[in-house]
């Protein structure tokens, strides 16, 4: 036998394009053929039309050439030109999709969320997709005439609602006649409020609290870092934006992806989309943003300090203090209660030591079940044609400004701790008050062995990192309490 030639993929992409281009031709040639015909004299054309309606109703007749012209009608690239399928800035918001994919995949900036959340992106964007269309609502003037509309359609007459007529403004009969993209039916989670609760109780099951538990004045670190909430807040107020879109905007600087999603749905939800990417930009770098603050903020002999050994915590102390603190700070703060209830729940599981099997299911298997979906859902809120407005620019400025905020104030009350301490206090273990857990931790690690190669200073960081994760959920519920 012969062998066979090895086809280079790009010529038989080539020649995939040029088969394309024949078809297109030869079915707009059809098309000008059918319409030139002699018409049909109008006493021979009534039965003819009669049969063909009949058959239609039936039955359609498969016209190869015609189904071809309608398959090349009904691409991205055919409805993005005629305006039906999205414009330009679909293919904006594609090319930055693909960017992010390669920082999530190549460069690995926070994979686990910034790979769904682009992906969910490149989805919403593509045309005439329609991953995020809305269901498909057809009103009737009267209860009857929509219960035989229901009859007609196959559908049984429960499927008839009252629903609001965007059209008229008025409530009307309505029947349902096409379902909504898969991506909006999974949005219904962010939307309701359910994704970031339950991401929450996977971060508690995977978060040792011991180091905040036996160094409380870490608590006092983590709020600190919640400065640049408040003085994002006001910086967004000053853009001209509204106090709720100010205050989801400010929750950014507590880099904390499901806060900042969770009260964005409650306040601003028409701002979900460059909220989210930022805070999930600005979480994945903070290794590259918070070292610069740290050492301009710091002297080398305060980097170089050395702190004794955290005292060891008790089971018992592990147990009371999710419980201690969902009830004070539920109490205090009712909006604070879904977020750190979440939070302690999934904490007292893992502490507990008997329900282990749960335990391992909230910190695996539920929540990447969810992160995904939160994922794919929140980057499909970035559609071109609202993305790409000034005020993204505006949040993602402003999403910087709040997290530098929050790493100087953490590392400015670390500084003061440290001299009212008489100098036991490394300044550096403020900037992990922001609640990107365990990544700020680490960054302080990472910062205090440039110094001294011998200085440990992780687990210390971990308290006031674990204190920001409770900060920043209590900063979320203030502002809903003022503004939701």
């Amino acid at each position: 036998m012969s062998k066979l030639r090895k086809v280079s993929p790009k010529r038989a992409f080539a020649c995939l394009l040029v088969l394309f281009a024949l078809l297109t031709v030869f079915t707009a040639m059809a098309e000008n053929a059918a319409q030139t015909e002699a018409p049909v004299a109008a006493e021979e054309a009534a039965p003819a039309e009669a049969a063909a309606t009949s058959a239609d109703s039936t039955d359609p007749d498969i016209n190869f050439i015609k189904g071809l012209g309608n398959i090349a009608k009904s691409t991205g690239f055919a409805k993005s030109l005629d305006g039906t399928g999205g414009d330009w800035r679909n293919y904006v918001m594609i090319a930055v999709a693909c960017f992010l994919l390669y920082l999530a995949i190549v460069k690995q900036f926070e994979p686990l969320l910034l790979l769904p959340i682009s992906f969910g992106m490149l989805l919403a964007n593509l045309p005439a997709a329609g991953m995020m269309s809305h269901p498909t609502f057809t009103f009737f003037a009267s209860q009857s005439e929509a219960l035989a509309g229901a009859q007609a359609l196959g559908k049984d007459v429960t499927d008839v609602m009252m629903r609001l007529n965007p059209a008229t403004g008025e409530m009307g009969y309505a029947l349902q006649t096409a379902n909504g993209g898969l991506l909006y039916y999974l949005y219904q989670g962010v939307k309701l409020g359910i994704y970031p609760p339950l991401i929450f109780m996977g971060v508690g099951a995977m978060t040792d609290f011991a180091p905040l538990i036996a160094n409380p004045k870490s608590l006092l670190l983590g709020a600190a870092a919640q400065l640049g909430i408040f003085l994002t807040f006001l910086g967004a107020k000053l853009l001209g934006f509204t106090a709720s879109e100010a205050g989801a905007i400010g929750i950014i600087g507590g880099a904390d992806g499901p806060t900042a999603i969770f009260v964005t749905t409650k306040l601003a939800p028409h701002l979900l989309g460059p909220i989210a990417v930022a805070a999930y930009s600005y979480m994945a770098l903070v290794p590259v943003i918070q070292p610069p603050i740290m050492k301009a903020l710091t002297t080398h002999k305060e980097r170089t300090i050395r702190m004794g050994q955290l005292r060891q915590v008790s089971k018992t102390e592990t147990i009371i203090f999710p419980i201690a603190v969902t009830i004070i700070v539920s109490l205090l703060l009712p909006d604070a209660a879904t977020l750190v209830g979440m939070l302690m729940l999934g904490n007292l599981m893992r502490v507990c030591g008997v329900v282990e099997r749960i335990n391992k299911t909230a910190q695996n298997e539920l929540c990447n079940i969810v992160t995904i979906f939160l994922g794919l859902t929140v980057g499909a809120t970035t559609q071109g044609s609202t993305f790409l407005t000034m005020q993204t620019i505006y949040i993602v400025i402003l999403g910087v400004i709040a997290f530098s905020f929050g790493t100087a104030g953490g590392v400015l009350l670390a500084k003061l701790m440290n001299v009212l301490s008489g100098g036991q206090i490394n300044p550096l273990i403020g900037s992990a008050g922001v609640s990107a857990v365990p990544m700020a931790a680490r960054v302080s690690q990472k910062v205090g062995q440039e110094e001294d190669p011998g200085n440990f200073l992780l687990m210390h960081a971990m308290g006031p990192n674990v204190a920001g994760v409770i900060g920043s959920a209590v900063a979320a519920g203030v502002f809903i309490a003022l503004f939701g």
